[in-house]
């Protein structure tokens, strides 16, 4: 059974290209993966060939001159003939249609992951998503990446039966710390072993709330005036961040970094990971701090109360609580013993619940499991089936 990872995206992407990509690099024999990214030419940030280039994968780019290019239909058709697929793995809402579509045409398999609904236009929010979850009933599988997730697919109408949570997994073999490079890493950011160094990753968006952990930290350094804030990452929130953090924290104390391929790196500078999120799906930028045994708080944002047990893998609060989200940060650098315990609990969760060979084999006993529903060749009555 042949894989067609489809995605569309702009940018560098996020953590969903972390999963596609090793994803692809880590299938087994029985389920070889071509990855193909329908880039718009006039995006000049494209990055994701580089990376696909580095794991040596089978990747493939179709280039279109908008949003909504038809003349990517032809392309994508040939893809499949030509590279024999017989699932199509769709990831957003674009390829969640053109799934379905090749579908009909094809007579493939669709497959869709549910990422999440993270955008920010009127358009985006109450036309594509809800278009794309009245789609995805006609899947005979969705993933969703957290029961937050799947609990929306299923009061959209999607039957329980083709809906399965599978969280993000992490290859934990790459991502382990390094005591010994921690004060470098520090010296090269600027701080020194005295201070109190609070991180965070992530785009730089409303859903992300980093205000809110602005303000947090804005709070702790009354207590502790050495506390210093460094979030990775980029995006429209930038200049409204920069202002809040002029204007709430002790100047020279933040720094916003913009995007880093050195993430791993960057936690060696760590005390403390905060992500403060309303919404997430499964945050990779989480299972990047269990593996790299950095202490987390976190808010209880989609799928993270699944991956952090509170109290035991981490400290988990609610959503949208400065104050809150400020008691737990203090209480995890107060209590230095209960925080090793979890550092170390969480370390020994990705590697066995949450490592990334656990997810792919997950998604591959889908994969079979519709090979058995759907033997090939499926015939372009397929999506009739699926309806």
């Amino acid at each position: 059974m042949r894989i067609l990872e489809l995605r569309s995206v702009r940018g560098t992407g996020g953590g969903p290209e972390k999963t596609i990509l090793l994803g692809a690099q880590r299938a087994t024999p029985r389920f070889p993966v071509t990855v193909c990214y329908i880039r718009d030419r006039r995006d000049t940030t494209f990055g994701i060939a580089a990376r696909a280039a580095t794991l040596g994968i089978d990747y493939v780019e179709i280039v279109e001159g908008g949003s909504f290019d038809v003349r990517i239909w032809p392309a994508l058709r040939q893809l499949v003939r030509d590279r024999g697929i017989d699932i199509v793995h769709a990831h957003d809402y674009k390829t969640d249609l053109l799934a379905l579509l090749l579908a009909r045409a094809e007579g493939i398999i669709p497959v869709a992951t549910a990422h999440g609904w993270t955008g920010h236009s009127l358009r985006e929010r109450l036309v594509y998503y809800a278009l794309d979850k009245q789609m995805l009933r006609a899947f005979p599988r969705t993933i969703a990446v957290s029961s937050e997730i799947r609990s929306q697919l299923l009061r959209r109408g999607v039957r329980t039966d083709r809906v399965r949570t599978v969280l993000n997994g992490i290859d934990y073999r790459a991502f382990r710390r390094d005591r010994s490079i921690e004060t470098a890493v520090r010296r090269e950011l600027g701080l020194t072993p005295s201070n109190v160094v609070v991180g965070s990753v992530g785009r730089l968006e409303p859903q992300k709330r980093f205000d809110l952990l602005i303000d947090a930290c804005a709070m702790l350094q009354r207590r502790w005036p050495e506390l210093r804030l460094v979030i990775a990452g980029d995006g429209s929130e930038r200049a409204k961040l920069q202002a809040l953090a002029g204007a709430r924290l002790i100047a020279g104390s933040w720094q916003l970094c913009g995007h880093r391929g050195d993430v791993a790196r960057l936690h060696h500078a760590l005390d403390l990971f905060v992500q403060s999120s309303d919404y997430e799906g499964t945050s990779n930028a989480v299972l990047e701090a269990m593996a790299l045994e950095t202490a987390v708080v976190a808010t209880a944002a989609g799928g993270t109360a699944e991956m952090i047990e509170h109290g035991v893998h981490g400290l988990v609060v609610r959503c949208g609580d400065a104050l809150e989200l400020a008691t737990a940060m203090s209480q995890t650098l107060l209590q230095p013993e209960a925080r090793a315990a979890r550092v170390a609990a969480a370390r020994s969760r990705v590697e066995t619940t949450l490592s990334f060979d656990e997810r792919v084999a997950t998604v591959e006993r889908i994969y079979a499991d519709l090979a058995d529903i759907f033997p090939r060749p499926a015939g372009p009555r397929l999506a009739e089936r699926c309806a």
